[in-house]
């Protein structure tokens, strides 16, 4: 499609759009989806109007958000963390009801489930947003683009990603921290932020072996595909005293991952490898049987963690939130103690749940 066409496309959806939010604004109240607002403690004194920085410019929040929708693919947890239920969250992992993993289940407590979207790799639903009738669009950690961002925006203010770093690369405790600010809480935001931060370092003091070892995070996407430095993965193992690989960020350039060439296989050579995978045993065994990657001591030495992508652990592995942080750390902390231990009879055990 030409860039014409599109932009045609996206004024005529932004058109329909327009005339079903204001039908729906207009309406007795009974949707019947089960977004009603959350109830929670209320705002900061204070804290509206906000204007919150992202990639396309600036959104002022004029008042305490009651109907928000997130396009941002973790961005419920910290809505959740914070006291409120999203009307809306988008699909990413798991298949869970609401969109809302097993870790945030307490947080959302007895709140309305979210009505889930799908993006499909054209983007955001925004017939269906329009029809949960938000007063806020989160699109935190993200690849909105300025069209999309431009067509959502005449549904309810938009807070897309950050300007600086890759999409889908915002730190959880940016993204954290700027949903505190949106929701008019800001304190409370950052409490969180703290208390989360201390999970890890206490994991990582635990773990005085961490320190001076690497590790990296991988999966066999369209070959072997790395998570670099700006990735939340990545900054993971760091909060837990391991390095990553020297030359990572180097191969990965401006992106929050990369597929690796086969003279780079080197870069999984670290002393614990996480490999996100489909089946531990049938990956695992492909894996071996590459010639470069087989014969690295981090295979030969039983230094690999593998988490299954489709178990619980395994989408919060890759959610990052503080929700999920927590739930993940308790988990992951075992295994990479196991992989970094020296012995080559030590097994690295997946979590059951």
């Amino acid at each position: 499609m030409s860039p014409m066409s599109q932009r045609t496309r996206l004024t005529a959806l932004a058109a329909s759009v327009l005339l079903l939010f204001g039908a729906a604004a207009c309406g007795s109240g009974e949707s019947g989806d089960s977004g009603a607002p959350a109830t929670d403690s209320g705002a900061q004194k204070g804290a509206f109007p906000v204007t919150l920085a992202h990639k396309y410019g600036d959104t002022t929040v004029k008042s305490e958000p009651q109907r928000i929708v997130t396009v941002g693919l973790s961005d419920q947890d910290a809505v959740l963390a914070l006291g409120k239920a999203p009307v809306g969250t988008t699909e990413w992992l798991g298949g869970f009801k609401g969109a809302i993993g097993p870790w945030a289940e307490k947080a959302l407590g007895d709140k309305p489930v979210p009505t889930v979207l799908h993006d499909d790799g054209t983007g955001p639903q925004v017939e269906k947003i329009a029809s949960l009738r938000p007063d806020l669009i989160l699109a935190l950690y993200s690849g909105l683009t300025k069209d999309q961002y431009r067509t959502l925006s005449k549904i309810a203010p938009v807070v897309a990603q950050p300007e600086d770093g890759p999409d889908w690369s915002i730190s959880w405790q940016d993204q954290t921290e700027q949903v505190g600010k949106a929701l008019g809480k800001s304190d409370e935001a950052k409490a969180l932020v703290a208390k989360t931060e201390k999970h890890i370092t206490d994991a990582a003091a635990a773990h005085p072996e961490f320190k001076g070892k690497s590790a990296v995070v991988a999966t066999p996407y369209e070959g072997m595909y790395v998570y670099g430095p700006q990735d939340n993965r990545s900054r993971l193992l760091n909060g837990l005293g391991l390095a990553l690989p020297t030359d990572l960020g180097k191969v990965v350039g401006d992106a929050f991952g990369a597929n690796i060439s086969k003279e780079r296989t080197d870069l999984l050579d670290a002393d614990a490898a996480v490999w996100i995978v489909a089946d531990p045993d049938k990956d695992a065994e492909k894996l071996h049987s590459d010639p470069l990657y087989g014969k690295l001591d981090v295979v030969k030495e039983g230094r690999e963690v593998l988490v299954k992508e489709s178990s619980h652990f395994g989408s919060a592995v890759s959610f990052v939130s503080p929700l999920s942080l927590p739930y993940t750390v308790d988990r992951l902390v075992p295994m990479l103690a196991a992989a970094v231990d020296g012995k080559t009879d030590t097994k690295v055990v997946h979590p059951a749940s």
